[in-house]
């Protein structure tokens, strides 16, 4: 679904036949070139080249989760960046050159703006451009009923849930959509769950997680960031899960048992990845980066989005330890970060009922409407403190935090790099087909 990690060293590798070491992989994201000029819509003040409409996204469904109306140019900057096609890129620099063969249009940008889109209920050019956006998404998704990266690409279960997400936030029921070949959604995502009793490596431990993809033997891995977006896909949600919502699937608190042996509901499958996500965190209260050479360093991104999944899954007792482990320990991860990480903890907090104007003392609408343009209006009885930033201001915000794992694979298409390499702090060990 949803991954992130640091531009940093994945963009100067953007470069075909460039050398790349992933122990040179750092937490910080590039600050914008010197001659990058970037629009006064857009949130963040880092390079927006890998997950520019990610992050504005995220900023957008977050704001609106809270109550708060974001300025009017951080939406049309968001719409300008759609293709004809109704596809979005990573970022469009010149939104005024059409899109060609060349501008790779994702999936999971345009998951992510057709769930923001959705949410404001725009109308006009807001609803024309999510309505084009479902159309392209349709016309993407691959025979086994999944959808990849970019389009033809082998579907992985993160790309699956994200797109699952945005079709079921555009009223569109994601359960009767069938690919060419006559599968569903829900069929892809239960041929990257693995069975109960049949973990890979240790056993039964891993089973009911959920793997990224297939490995070039067909054997599929636990990966927590995979299982977290596994669960949300399989119970039809999106980036933002509602508190005690009872139309969801609710797993008993504590439960562990694997269901559904080798042919698992979407349902039981939902609830087994749930049970793994809580074994995953039972130790420290997080998820440990995936990275090469950041052995034993918190995984800040995907602990969030665990604690999304968990409340999806009815398991909000359990979300409690992780949830109170990012209230402690995230602030500084989030300031470094940007946008993307502040909605995604605002995610976090919205999930299991919390307050994100007080999470571990902050306030994280706040510390997110710095990073942008100054919102249109609040809920009035909360405020939001919202502050005006110019884009060419000395702020020190970085953006890592909201760059999905499709924004990585897209660094690796362009640098030729095998994605394999490319472990973001969101995802598990994931590898290009």
């Amino acid at each position: 679904m949803f991954v992130r990690r640091s531009a940093a060293v994945l963009a100067a590798t953007a470069v075909i036949g460039t050398a790349f070491a992933p122990a040179a992989l750092a937490d910080e994201s590039p600050s914008a070139s010197p001659s990058l000029t970037l629009p006064s819509g857009l949130y963040g003040s880092t390079d927006p080249t890998y997950d520019g409409v990610w992050r504005q996204s995220l900023a957008l469904l977050a704001q609106h989760t809270v109550g708060v109306k974001p300025a009017a140019k951080a939406v049309d900057w968001l719409t300008g960046q759609q293709c004809a096609n109704g596809g979005f890129a990573a970022y469009r620099a010149d939104p005024a050159t059409k899109c060609d063969a060349r501008t790779q249009i994702d999936t999971n940008s345009t998951g992510a703006a057709l769930q923001a889109l959705t949410a404001l209920g725009t109308g006009g050019a807001g609803a024309e451009a999510a309505d084009a956006a479902v159309k392209w998404l349709k016309s993407v998704q691959n025979e086994d009923g999944g959808w990849g990266y970019l389009p033809g690409g082998a579907s992985d279960t993160n790309s699956t849930a994200v797109v699952i997400g945005a079709l079921e936030a555009a009223d569109t029921d994601t359960r009767d959509l069938r690919s060419k070949d006559d599968r569903t959604p829900y069929d892809a995502l239960l041929g990257l769950a693995l069975p109960c009793g049949k973990g890979a490596g240790a056993g039964a431990d891993d089973g009911g997680a959920f793997a990224f993809q297939p490995d070039k033997k067909g054997k599929l891995a636990a990966n927590a960031d995979a299982t977290a977006a596994g669960v949300l896909g399989a119970l039809g949600e999106g980036l933002v899960a509602d508190p005690e919502d009872d139309g969801r699937s609710a797993a008993p608190s504590g439960s562990a048992e694997c269901a559904g042996g080798d042919s698992p509901t979407p349902a039981e499958a939902a609830a087994n990845g749930a049970a793994y996500l809580v074994g995953a965190v039972a130790g420290t209260g997080h998820l440990e980066s995936a990275l090469a050479g950041a052995d034993d360093q918190p995984d800040y991104g995907n602990t969030a989005d665990t604690v999304v999944a968990l409340a999806a899954a009815g398991r909000t007792a359990d979300a409690g330890k992780p949830l109170a482990w990012l209230e402690k320990n995230s602030a500084s991860w989030a300031a470094a970060s940007g946008p993307a990480a502040y909605a995604q903890l605002i995610f976090a907090a919205h999930a299991t009922g919390a307050d994100p104007r007080d999470f571990g003392g902050a306030d994280l609408v706040k510390q997110l409407g710095a990073t942008g343009p100054a919102a249109a209006s609040s809920d009035p009885s909360a405020e939001s403190g919202q502050d005006t930033k110019d884009q060419d201001d000395n702020d020190k915000s970085e953006d890592d935090g909201g760059v999905s794992v499709w924004w990585i694979v897209g660094v690796g298409l362009v640098g030729g790099i095998g994605v394999g390499f490319l472990l973001s702090s969101r995802t598990k060990k994931q590898r290009q087909p």
